[in-house]
């Protein structure tokens, strides 16, 4: 009979770089977005030093900047943050459903934690309430899922060597 084994993250081995990624649109809710996603981090054990912020205009522009932090940066994980608020036009739909599956598909690319904590809402008072008051930070909780994919990532263990290790 095969035994069946379990693998789970934690927030204990999840030190390293991570890199958040912010849209500036509608920056009065992101703002503490971001906040959020720090405090989580840090309180988690991650060095400050190793937190990186990259500022874009808004969220249409997040993938191709956490693209570019995937290839050059190679951070543990990248924490997309912003906010897309719906408006009386369909420019919501295309603006976050690209988003969304860009990152999606940047995340399987890289092979990198890429958490998303976009806001889509259908209004400033569901923002707001996302961004820290009623139903939490949604930063925050972004920065958890980063952490604990690391942490899951990592106890799969790596068979490629390292830069300067012999095979």
């Amino acid at each position: 009979m095969h035994t069946l084994s379990q693998l789970e993250g934690n927030f204990v081995d999840v030190d390293g770089r991570y890199v958040i990624v912010v849209g500036r649109f509608n920056h009065h809710v992101v703002d503490s977005l971001v906040e959020g996603a720090v405090d989580s981090l840090v309180r988690h054990g991650v060095d400050a030093d190793g937190i990186d912020i990259v500022h874009v205009p808004g969220a249409w522009e997040l993938p191709l900047a956490v693209k570019r932090v995937l290839q050059v940066v190679r951070p543990e994980a990248v924490i997309a943050l912003g906010a897309v608020i719906r408006g009386g036009t369909p420019h919501f739909e295309y603006v976050a459903g690209g988003c969304n599956t860009a990152l999606g598909n940047l995340q399987l690319e890289f092979d990198t934690p890429v958490a998303n904590g976009v806001l889509t809402v259908n209004s400033i008072e569901q923002a707001i309430e996302r961004a820290g008051t009623k139903a939490g930070n949604k930063g925050a909780e972004a920065a958890m899922a980063a952490m604990e994919m690391v942490s899951l990532l990592r106890g799969f263990g790596d068979d490629t060597p390292s830069e300067g290790e012999s095979t």
